[in-house]
Formats: C-alpha cells, sequence, structure tokens
C-alpha cells in the first residue's frame, strides 16, 4: 500500500498553476510556498499543506491534497520545509522535527498580514508531526490566534524515536536505505554551500536514520544527541494543548509508524481529536478499493472534508 500510494497514477489537471511565494519564519530565513489562490481573497479559508521527510511541495500526496482542497474552495498553500524543494541555499541551517514554529509563523502571516480569518494546517508523516506540534503550542499562547481554525495529520510521526526505531526493521530496509542515501546528498549540497556552519564528519559513513541524526541532525540542531532531538521534537508532548479541532488519520499496517505511537492516551482524551485508523493504508497512502475518481485517495478527501466541515467561511 505505502509503494502504491507513490506511484499510482494521477492527472491532477484541475489543479491551477501555482504562484511562488516566500514566507520569512526567523530573521534570515525563508520557506518557499507553492500558493493556489481563490479568487475571493478573505472570504475563503486557506489549507496549508506539509509535506514528510525528504518530500516537497511537489510530492504527490500534497499536490492530489491540494486538488480536492481548491476544488472545494479553499486557498491552497504547498509549503517546503526548510532545505527542500531545491531551497537549500534560503538557510543556513538544517531542517528538522522541531521546526514547528516555522508552521505557526506561516499561519501568522496569513492570518496578520494577508488579513485571512480561516487557515488550517495539515501535514504527512514528519509534517503531520510539525503541524500537530505546532497546534498545541498555539494552543498555550496567552491570547489564541483566532484565525487558526484546526489542523490534520496523517501517518503523524508523534513519537519520533519509535518510528526510527520502526523503520530500522529488517522489513524496511529498502524505506531507509532510501532515506539515508537523500539525507545524505541534501547535507552534501548543505556543507558546499555553507562551509562555513557544516563540515562532512564522515557522513558517507551512515547507515541508519538514527546514525545521521545522532552525527548531523542533532549536534548542528541544538539538540546534542539523537535521543534528546527525538524527544523534544515530538508533537506527543503537546497534544493535550491542542484547542481546535483535530484530525488524526493512522493505519494500523502502517510499517514505519507504530499503531500504538499515534492512539496515545492524550490523544484519545482531548475531545477536538477526532482518530480514524483503519486496518490497512500503509504509510500515507490510503489506497481504496471501493472509489474511483477523488475517493481512490481516500485519507487526502478526509482531510478537505474534515476542514470544510469546520469552516464558517464555505
Amino acid at each position: 500500500m505505502t509503494l502504491a500510494g507513490r506511484f499510482w497514477p494521477r492527472s491532477l489537471t484541475r489543479l491551477p498553476p501555482a504562484v511562488e511565494r516566500y514566507f520569512e519564519v526567523e530573521q534570515g530565513i525563508r520557506l518557499l510556498a507553492h500558493c493556489h489562490w481563490q479568487e475571493e481573497g478573505v472570504r475563503r479559508p486557506a489549507l496549508v499543506l506539509v509535506h514528510g521527510l525528504e518530500g516537497s511541495s511537489d510530492s504527490r500526496y500534497l499536490l492530489g491534497t491540494a486538488e480536492k482542497a481548491w476544488l472545494a474552495g479553499f486557498h491552497v498553500v504547498r509549503m517546503n520545509q526548510r532545505n527542500c524543494g531545491g531551497t537549500e541555499a534560503l538557510a543556513p541551517t538544517l531542517y528538522n522535527s522541531g521546526l514547528s514554529g516555522d508552521y505557526r509563523a506561516v499561519v501568522r502571516t496569513l492570518a496578520e498580514a494577508d488579513g485571512l480569518t480561516e487557515v488550517f494546517l495539515a501535514g504527512f508523516s514528519m509534517g503531520g508531526n510539525l503541524v500537530l506540534k505546532a497546534a498545541g503550542e498555539f494552543g498555550r499562547e496567552f491570547v489564541p490566534l483566532a484565525a487558526f481554525a484546526g489542523v490534520a495529520a496523517v501517518c503523524p510521526a508523534l513519537d519520533l524515536a519509535a518510528c526510527v526505531d520502526a523503520i530500522h526493521e529488517p522489513r524496511n530496509f529498502f524505506y531507509e536505505r532510501y532515506f539515508v542515501r537523500n539525507l545524505i546528498k541534501r547535507y552534501r549540497r548543505k556543507v558546499s554551500l555553507f562551509p562555513q556552519h557544516f563540515k562532512l564528519n564522515g557522513v558517507d559513513r551512515v547507515r541508519t536514520i538514527r546514525e545521521f541524526d545522532d552525527w548531523i541532525t542533532a549536534p548542528y540542531c541544538g539538540y546534542g544527541n539523537a535521543e534528546n532531538y527525538y524527544d523534544r521534537a515530538s508533537a506527543k508532548h503537546v497534544l493535550d494543548s491542542i484547542a481546535v479541532p483535530a484530525l488524526v488519520i493512522t493505519a494500523q499496517d502502517d510499517p514505519m509508524v507504530p499503531h500504538e505511537s499515534v492512539r496515545r492516551p492524550e490523544l484519545v482524551a482531548n475531545a477536538r481529536f477526532t482518530l480514524l485508523d483503519p486496518e490497512h493504508g500503509g504509510h500515507c497512502a490510503f489506497i481504496s478499493r471501493h472509489g474511483g475518481g477523488d475517493e481512490r485517495f481516500w485519507a487526502e478527501c478526509r482531510i478537505v472534508e474534515f476542514c470544510a466541515a469546520q469552516s464558517k467561511l464555505l
């Protein structure tokens, strides 16, 4: 199912051309987004989409969700995480699972600079952890951001250590090798662009995601080591603070995100959450055998359906 989700054919002919936009999330650090704007301006809600590890704004699940959201009447903002989508030169930093502040900054910009009154966040895998972490942090603010209307996450990596351990299982050797190879390639580009900030540090000897995070991500991002990084960057610590409607979709057969790591007591106990956890779905795939057309991509439809149900503008 996981592989089917990646390679299943799509047309995406109904999604209009995107407009590029840069969001400054910290001083001197910008994120590139591809935006699809509706004509009615502030009278339409916005859906901000965040991809997973080694993805980009052009990941097929982001494009598929964007098309469905556009047709439902949303402004759509397809984000690139730091360094992703060919944006390594935009920031002298690495991307990691703890940078939820980037997406809080994007939501604030859309609300305060653009005047939008309803902004939703949705993320996949690593992006799911980021948007739920951002939602929990919004919930802890003394003065809530009224425009932040809801959050959705597909196969969120809420417990990063558990997910990294799952990817390291022998059955997932193919996936881990793919991620590590691409992480190393991206890091080598980073070293060439910012040699004053980064060193190779024997990165070519890295064979696992945990090794990469222990040698590269954690030290350069201020976490020290992988164990500390996984704990501090996991959204599991702020789930009880989420104060907006939240949708979580996960599959019981996800090879990378253990089901028990998502079906957590603090999530189940929060009345704001809707949890959909079918028996099958793989990792961010959810290819339906029962529906043709849009319903073929079941999770993408549920995201748009959920956000539209929460919106007062649609």
